[in-house]
Formats: structure tokens, sequence, C-alpha cells
């Protein structure tokens, strides 16, 4: 019995191993050159193992799932030529003679070796599939044996536009294999190749080339947050995150109209300042909300003293805390929110503008965020709230006892809170507080 060796060479492989995740041919089975035998899983891509040769499957050494090296063998095929594998080349010639009998050149093709060709095969042109036969008759064939073509190589010709006339096979019996039409897009010049095929080259892919990128030093600031952030999440505080949904239409009507009067005693009216007295009331409904965690103890606060996420650009943010926010009117919140939003953006503010925060707002939505799930900065605080961007959604309600879609202005709001100090009653109950509150503004 004459065999060859099936196995991965080292070119084809990125690493230094590979899982064999499925073989694609059983025991028994026939193939050709260049047919998929197996296919092989890395950490980054999917490969296939073809063929080296026509022949038999005779002998699987590795099975599915296991590890493999490169340059080890995986399986064994008997080379020697089976009847149904010549059959089929025969018919194949032969068909590719009569998709071309116009041509005077193909008439000329030797009848003795097409008899006898006939004669060893005993396989009907029926047996063969579509895809065996697909042979454009618009080429002019010289030779009929030299255009059989395997299923891999037929789907690059196909996929590159590419004349079969343009390519000697050096497969058996002057078959086209899959590397003779790679080595042919290899060899011809892009303007010949789309001469001589009257339609585009294939565009390949740059290949991969080692990366070298510019190493920028992290800011003492981007170095303070990033250690809040690991120590906050990985270090200190279980994470869990609830979400609402808050229909704004009451507080966009009201700041419409108080916008201008505000504006005129030196004072911007945002909603974020809304948010801040919003969560005052609901705080007062939720006090657990507003405190800090201890090993052995929960630390409540009659202050509330909310930070405010303020982004920088590229600099980072930082967490500007306006203090004693319960005693303070729609007016002074606003007035004092625009205090320390100001001096954070202008590089005015100062540690002692970022101290002694009872709770954190993080109003992600002016940024086109639609929901987060902010981690809680300062620590030990036990809560933070997270608003998203405000758009237009449709929603149903009962319009005197008819189902009715109506358009609203609805944003979702999160509050994400260590796990350690509050449970889902407490945190759910904090946000239907908050969210009464803004939908009911002026009521």
């Amino acid at each position: 019995m004459s065999t060859i060796d099936i196995i991965l060479p080292a070119a084809q492989l990125e690493g230094t191993s590979a899982t064999l995740s499925k073989w694609l041919v059983a025991i028994g089975d026939e193939v050709k050159k260049g047919d998929p035998l197996i296919e092989l899983e890395t950490d980054k891509v999917s490969m296939e193992i073809c063929a080296p040769n026509a022949g038999t499957l005779s002998t699987i050494i590795f099975a599915e799932g296991e590890e493999i090296a490169v340059d080890t063998v995986l399986g064994r095929l008997d080379t020697k030529l089976t009847k149904i594998i010549t059959s089929t080349v025969a018919v194949e010639a032969k068909k590719a003679n009569q998709v071309v009998n116009n041509n005077p050149v193909n008439q000329k093709i030797n009848n003795d070796q097409t008899s006898s060709d006939e004669q060893n095969s005993k396989v009907s042109s029926d047996n063969l599939s579509s895809e065996q036969l697909n042979i454009k008759a618009d080429f002019t064939i010289d030779d009929s044996a030299q255009y059989l073509l395997g299923p891999a190589a037929r789907r690059l010709l196909k996929s590159n536009h590419i004349n079969p006339n343009l390519i000697t096979g050096t497969g058996h019996q002057g078959r086209i294999t899959r590397n003779d039409v790679r080595s042919y897009l290899q060899d011809t010049p892009k303007s010949n190749a789309a001469l001589a095929t009257n339609t585009p080259t294939s565009i390949h892919a740059p290949a991969a080339r080692p990366l070298k990128g510019t190493m920028v030093k992290h800011t003492n600031m981007r170095k303070a947050i990033a250690n809040h952030m690991v120590k906050s999440l990985l270090e200190t505080s279980p994470h869990v995150t609830s979400v609402f949904e808050m229909d704004m239409s009451n507080i966009i009507e009201h700041r419409k109209w108080h916008k201008t009067e505000y504006t005129e005693l030196g004072v911007k009216l945002t909603f974020t300042a809304y948010f801040l007295a919003a969560i005052v009331k609901a705080v007062k409904e939720v006090p657990q909300v507003n405190a800090r965690f201890h090993e052995d103890e929960l630390e409540l606060f009659s202050d509330i003293n909310i930070g405010v996420g303020t982004a920088l650009g590229d600099k980072g943010l930082v967490v500007p805390v306006v203090q004693q926010v319960q005693s303070m009117n729609l007016f002074s919140i606003a007035q004092a929110l625009s205090i320390q939003t100001e001096k954070a953006r202008s590089g005015n503010i100062v540690p002692s503008d970022m101290k002694n925060g009872t709770f954190t707002i993080s109003n992600h939505g002016v940024s086109g965020s639609l929901f987060a799930t902010p981690i809680i900065i300062n620590q030990p605080e036990v809560a933070i709230l997270g608003i998203g961007k405000l758009e237009k959604r449709v929603s149903v309600e009962e319009i005197s006892g008819v189902d009715t879609m109506v358009i609203k202005p609805k944003c979702y709001v999160s509050l994400s809170i260590d796990h350690r100090a509050l449970d889902a009653h407490q945190t759910n109950l904090f946000l239907s507080h908050f969210v009464n509150v803004i939908e009911n503004w002026g009521q």
C-alpha cells in the first residue's frame, strides 16, 4: 500500500500549536488533491488542512478536540487511485470536451484517447454534481484535460474572474489546482490580468506587519482614576445596577418657562439641577443610599453632599461636590452647581471642592450614551446615579380607556450600588421615588 502523511506545516500556523476541531472526511472516504480534510482552530483563527494528494483516508491519528503541534502527522492517505476517482476524471474530461465542442481546435482531440477514457469510466454523467461540471462555455479551451477543475480551484477562478485558458495545470492529467491559480494571481501583473479577463482583479487585504505604537505617559489624574476604579470595582464594592425609564416632559416644560429668568440672574438652569433636587427627595425616603460603608457599620448622613461627575475631555474627569443640597431650593442648586462645574472645567478646582461627598451622579447622557453602569468613584459611598441620553420615544398610554401610542421625551436612569450596603428593595425604591419626582414636577 502506498501512503502519504497528512501533516500540519509550520508555515500554516501562527503559534506553536492548534486544536483539531473536526475531521471533514471519514476513514474510507476518497479525496482529491486540495480537498479539505481537517478543520483546525488556534487562539486567533480557524483554518483547513487539505489533501496533499488524491487517495483514500486510511488512518486517523489525532481525534477531534486534541491539541496538535506543527509538523505532526495527523493521519494518512492511501494514494493508490481508486476506480471512482479515475472514472470521475475521465467523465469530467468528456464533459469539458462537450462544453466547447463547437470550437474547431477542440475537435482535434485524439479520438482514441477519448475512447480509452470512456472505457475506463463506468460512472454516468448524472452522478456528477453541478459543481464538478461548472466550466464556462465562453472560454476557449485548447486541451480538455487541462481544464479539469477541483472545487477549491474553481472557487478561486470564479471569485477572481480568471479565464482557465490562461493557466497551465500541474495536477493529475493536467488538472488545475488551487496552487496553480494562486501562482497565476501572484505572477500576473494586475493590468494584464484585468485585460485578459475583462473584469476587475481581486483586491487582497494588506499583509500583517509588526505594530508600532506611540507611548503616551499617563497623567497623575489618569493614574488616580485608574487606581480608584480598580479599588472600587475589584477590591472593595460588589456592584449591582438597576435601571428605570423616565419621562422628562414636565421638567422640560418647567425649564422652558424659567430658563430665561434664571439666565437674567446669572444662573444656568440645567437638567442636572432638577436631578439633584429629586435626589434629595428620594434620599429622604431611602436614607441608606446617602451613606458610607464600614466593616461593622453603615454610616448615615443628614447632609446630602452630591458629587457631580464632570468630564474634562482627554484630561479625564473630576467629581466636584455640591454641599448640603438638602437645604437648597432649585435656584440655589443651579447656582452652586454652575460654580462647581465651571471651576472644574476651567482648571481652578481644588481638593476641598471634592471632599465630603455622600452620593454621586453621572449625567453621561450629555455625551450621547443611552445607558451605562457607572462605578462608585468616591469610596466608601454606596451608590451612584446614572442619567442616559434624552430622546423622543414611542410609548403606549391608556387615554379615555383606549391604549394609545404617544411620543414622549424619555431617558434611562440607573442606580449602581454597593451590594454590601444595599439590596434590590432599597435600590428600586429609591429609583421609584426619584422618577416619580421628575415625572410629576410642578404638580
